[in-house]
């Protein structure tokens, strides 16, 4: 199975922490890929891969610029997602009560809502806690990854 991580940043931090997962999470993921957000549209998803968004929030609430074109193409040119199985991590700050990583939050309500599969809880990491999201969200991944590549339960 293909780990396929999309990155939407302003700083380079969820950059950071997607390429961190990469090498840390190799020995349970034979190909991940890291791919930044830049002018991707909904076929990104076409793939026959596991997906992990990995975003900041930006602004008030929004989603980096680099995540914007993926982002609205979700509405402007929407289809049945069904096949796709996703993890959310979300960077954000607590500072900005209001608004605190809805980068994140908005790209798992909006693949949700064309039928994505979330695998686990988003994972949601604050910058104002002091601790670094590559450490952290790379122990989070080893635990979500075990929990998206567990064989599926068949239905009775």
């Amino acid at each position: 199975m293909k780990l396929k991580i999309l990155v939407g940043t302003m700083t380079s931090t969820a950059d950071y922490v997607a390429q961190a997962i990469q090498m840390d999470c190799a020995d349970l993921v034979e190909d991940i890929e890291v791919q930044l957000m830049d002018g991707l549209d909904i076929s990104a998803f076409d793939e026959d891969a596991l997906y992990l968004i990995c975003t900041s929030t930006y602004g008030s609430g929004d989603v980096p610029d680099n995540a914007r074109s993926l982002y609205e193409s979700l509405d402007a040119t929407p289809k049945f997602l069904g096949h796709v199985r996703y993890g959310v991590i979300a960077l954000g700050d607590r500072t900005y009560q209001q608004t605190f990583a809805f980068g994140g939050k908005k790209f798992d309500e909006r693949l949700q809502g064309l039928g994505a599969q979330r695998v686990g809880e988003v994972w949601i990491h604050d910058a104002s806690a002091g601790t670094m999201p590559e450490t952290e969200g790379t122990a989070w991944c080893r635990e979500w990854l075990q929990l998206a590549l567990a064989p599926a339960q068949t239905a009775a």
